[in-house]
Formats: structure tokens, sequence, C-alpha cells
């Protein structure tokens, strides 16, 4: 699409966000509170019916407590809230004798401020667009697609098309774009930014069904649980499973099938009733394919275009990283955008989303994912149960002692940030130890102040500096530099006790991300230098 020919400039935002999916909208919603104008081009008018993203961890609802409305999330859920994000693991199908339940996200919650939650994506998606509709510097344009991006020392500019009506086309304007348009997003393409990854060589399936029958077979031999997953020797890690959409009939299934199948050529319900090991009535409402394959992109930030979400990263819905992940590149990418047009960031803060969030993703492509898959396939294989009955009972006993790793180590980290006094030699992971005790570059652990609220009640929308049992002096230094570089800073005082000593530092300094920035026992030598780097101005 020309830009410079007949389309007309009639739109100039501070941000365009390509891409209504829940990554887009809710960094629309993250800009918008934050006082930032934005367009976002979606081409859907409505949502999909497909209940992919169901995992939804703490960290993420913590994100939409701090947007305004996570009770209205939690009302969308369709699971008894009883029913743990958990799930069973059996061998070859689901009426094995050989199975064990494997840990949840509920075994991390004491370290977060909310409970994880679960429900599909599309309801997610309703209470984001519910809150988007309410933020005046927001403007959704469901219907439209973008078809050019062109950016220079000035700003971006976006050739966008009503697809949904007259086929009109505009060019938008603003200061920057950030596609969260997908796997095949259009804005990293016209870009040029590149992206590499793991292919696995392996075609998926997704069906979409209704049983009853199922959910009564499976309620009879297991407590009530999100994921029936089945690993069987042949197919070397990948696995087969089940996920509940509801209590009643809802449900999801991903396996691997032969590269040739079509929905014409295959007996789905026959491969259902293979790995539940037991027959069932199923009505189909969704059968779809998809390629295993781990992608990450070289780089988030390319001048004024940004990418965030499966724009920049994509995976296996294998342990809910992805949604999980996009929604926290919203978290870190709102505020770093609003601080720099607003003036009181510079271009390194800017510049650290893709430093700490690019980091992140790759290693859970290459160990969380990709390594899982190789070492279950690996260990699925080592021993048959009919022939070596117990050296199989002495692996399977070690995949279930393994099967909590990837929520114990999955504990996302930016010390080697440069906007951040991480220590010496940190690196920034995804890989990490949980902790109560405020550590520069990680996320800060929820504690009670004495007023009986939460600290993350009390944060504010900027910088907060949590100061217990010091005085003035060791606060003024930094309300000072705050004040004079118009950095958003609050402070919130409390006594040394009460828990709140598990921080093991007097004064915190939590990012409006909530992770923390910087820790000491007092004023720092030079207040106005640690504002000045952690709002990137150094």
């Amino acid at each position: 699409m020309d830009m410079h020919g007949s389309l007309t400039l009639n739109k100039r935002a501070q941000v365009i966000i390509v891409g209504g999916g829940p990554v887009g909208v809710g960094l629309a919603v993250d800009l918008g509170m934050r006082g930032v104008s934005c367009v976002l081009v979606e081409r859907r008018v409505g949502m999909h019916k497909i209940p992919r993203g169901q995992n939804l961890t703490q960290r993420t609802l913590e994100r939409f407590f701090f947007w305004g409305c996570v009770d209205e999330l939690r009302a969308a859920r369709l699971l008894p809230p009883e029913v743990p994000a958990a799930g069973i693991t059996a061998y070859e199908s689901l009426v094995s004798e050989h199975w064990h339940a494997f840990a949840g996200r509920e075994a991390v919650g004491q370290y977060y401020f909310q409970k994880n939650d679960r429900m599909p994506q599309y309801l997610l998606e309703g209470v984001l667009r519910r809150r988007m509709e309410k933020l005046p510097l927001v403007e959704p344009r469901f219907g439209w697609v973008a078809r050019g991006v062109e950016q220079d020392a000035s700003g971006v500019r976006v050739a966008v098309e009503n697809e949904a009506g007259d086929g009109a086309g505009e060019v938008l304007e603003a200061d920057y774009v950030v596609g969260c348009d997908g796997g095949h997003s259009i804005v990293r393409e016209l870009a040029g930014i590149k992206r590499g990854g793991s292919d696995f060589d392996q075609v998926m399936l997704l069906t979409v069904f209704r049983s009853r029958e199922l959910s009564e077979g499976l309620n009879a031999r297991y407590p009530m649980c999100s994921t029936y997953r089945v690993l069987s020797p042949e197919l070397n890690g990948y696995w087969q499973f089940f996920g509940r959409i509801d209590p009643d009939e809802g449900w999801f299934f991903h396996s691997p099938v032969p590269s040739d199948t079509t929905r014409e050529n295959f007996d789905f319900a026959a491969l259902l009733h293979k790995v539940a090991g037991f027959k069932f009535a199923c009505e189909f409402d969704h059968v779809g394919f998809w390629d295993l394959r781990v992608a990450v992109a070289e780089e988030y930030r390319k001048g004024r275009v940004l990418i965030a979400g499966d724009a920049a990263h994509s995976h296996p819905p294998y342990g809910g990283f992805g949604l999980n992940n996009g929604l926290e590149d919203a978290a870190n990418l709102g505020w770093k955008l609003a601080a720099r047009l607003q003036g009181w960031g510079g271009e390194t803060l800017l510049d650290s989303y893709d430093d700490e969030r690019r980091a992140v993703f790759k290693q859970i492509g290459e160990e969380f994912i990709a390594e899982r898959v190789k070492w279950e396939g690996e260990m699925i294989n080592r021993h048959d149960p009919v022939r070596e009955p117990e050296a199989f009972r002495a692996t399977w006993a070690a995949l279930k002692s393994d099967s909590a790793s990837i929520i114990l180590n999955y504990e996302p980290n930016y010390e080697a940030s440069a906007v951040l006094f991480g220590p010496p030699g940190g690196v920034n992971a995804a890989r990490g130890e949980y902790m109560f005790k405020a550590r520069a570059g990680h996320h800060i652990a929820p504690r009670a102040l004495a007023c009986g609220r939460n600290v993350f009640e009390a944060f504010g929308d900027g910088f907060t500096l949590l100061a217990f049992g010091v005085d003035d002096a060791a606060v003024a230094p930094f309300v000072e530099a705050a004040r004079a570089r118009k950095i958003p800073l609050k402070v919130v005082r409390d006594e040394y006790s009460g828990g709140r000593e598990d921080y093991e530092a007097r004064l915190v300094l939590v990012r409006p991300d909530q992770y923390v920035a910087w820790t000491g026992d007092a004023a720092p030598a030079d207040a106005d230098a640690v504002m000045r780097k952690v709002a990137g101005v150094d």
C-alpha cells in the first residue's frame, strides 16, 4: 500500500499497536492508564472460540490487579475455583496403572500477590476489551488491518485498511509502533527483524470438543483437575493431553499426528479414545493443526518499531509460557514507552525491553521446552514396564519427582539489566530461585504493611520506595532526585518488622512493573545517580 499516494493522514497518536489479541489490548490498557494516546488496529471484530492460553500465572493476575479488572477476570472463570492448575501424567493412556499428579503453579503462590487462575483466552480477551473501552486515550480499530509500516527519525507511519467495512485506507502516524500481531507478524517482517529457533518437524493436532462421558470417566478415576497428559515411548517426549474448558463437557486436546493428516483422512475420535483408554461419545467444535517449533526474534526493537507477544516469540503450548509471557512483555514495555514519551525515561530504558525480555524467552524455548521434551523422551524410552518393571518404576518415579521443576525453577529475572543494580556477574534469565529477599532484578514478593494492606496495594504508578524503619535522611535524597528529574516516585514508610524484615533491606526501590531496581539499608552516596540509572538516562 502506497503511503505517499492517495491515502489521507487523519490520525496522530503517540503509539500505534498492531494486533488486538490479549497482548495488544493489554498493552493498550497499560498505556491508556499511563496517559499515553494510542490506536489499536485489529483485523478481527469478534473473538475466536478456541480455548488456548488457559493457564494464567499469578504474575498475570497481578497485571489484571493493576489494570483494575482482576475481579471481573476471576468472575469469568468456568472451572470451580478449587480445581487446581495441576494435572495428571500417565503412561500410554489415562487408564494406565502408571500415573502421577504433577505440580501446578500453586506451588509458588506465596511469592505473588494474586493467586493463579484458569480460563479460555477468549474470556480473558473479553475482560480486557471491556476495560479498554473505558479509556478515552485508546482508540480501537477492530476490522482494520495494517498494510505497511515506515519509520524515520521523526516517527512512524502505518498504512491501514478498513477490511471489515468499505475498504477505505488511511495512514496513521505515531512516535512508536508495537507489533502484537502474532507469529506471522507483518510489523516484524516489514521492520526486517529476523527470527531463529528450533523446528521439531512435527505436525500437531488441536481439537475442541464436547463430551460428558469423558468428564464422567475421568472424574471416576481422578480428582478433578485441569490437564491430563499422556507420555508414550513412540512419541519421544511429545505430549498428548486433554485440557478442561468447563467442569461438565468442554475439552480441548493436543497430540502429534502424521505430517499428511487432514480433516478428511484421519479418525480423530479413535485417537482420543486411544489416549483416554476408553471410548466415549463426543461432538467436535474445531479441528486444526499447528507446527511444533520454538521461534524467538533476534531483536525486539528496531528504532521506533517494537514487537511483543507471539510476534516476538512463539512456542508449543507446554507449561503455559506463551500468553503469560506476552502479557509480561506488555507490562515491561508499557511503562518504559510512557517514560520515554513523558520525557523522564531515556533511550537506555527503552532498549532494556529487548535486553530483559528476549533473554528470558530464549531460555524458556531452549531449556524449559526443547530440552524438557528431549529429556522426557529419553526417560520414557529407557525401560519397558512389562519386561523391566522395577527399572521402569524407578524411571517413572524420577519423572514424577522432577515434574515440579518447571514451576519451581521458573523465576524470570533481569540481574544483568543496564537499568538495575543487579549483582556482579548476573544474567537475565528465565531460571531463578524464589525467595522473599528483595533482590535487584527480581520480582518483589508480597508482604503486609502494619496498616493491614499489602505492599502491592500501596505501590504507585511510577517507582515506589519502600522505607522500613529509617529516618528522613535516608529517604530525602531519593525524593529530591526524583523531583528534579520529574521521575514519578511514591514513598511507602513502615517499621522494619511484621514480616517486612524478610526483604533483608530497609530501603527497596521498586519499578512500575514490580521488579526491584535497587536495595540498601541507608541512602546511597549519590541518589541522583541511582535514579538516573533506573530511568535509563545515564
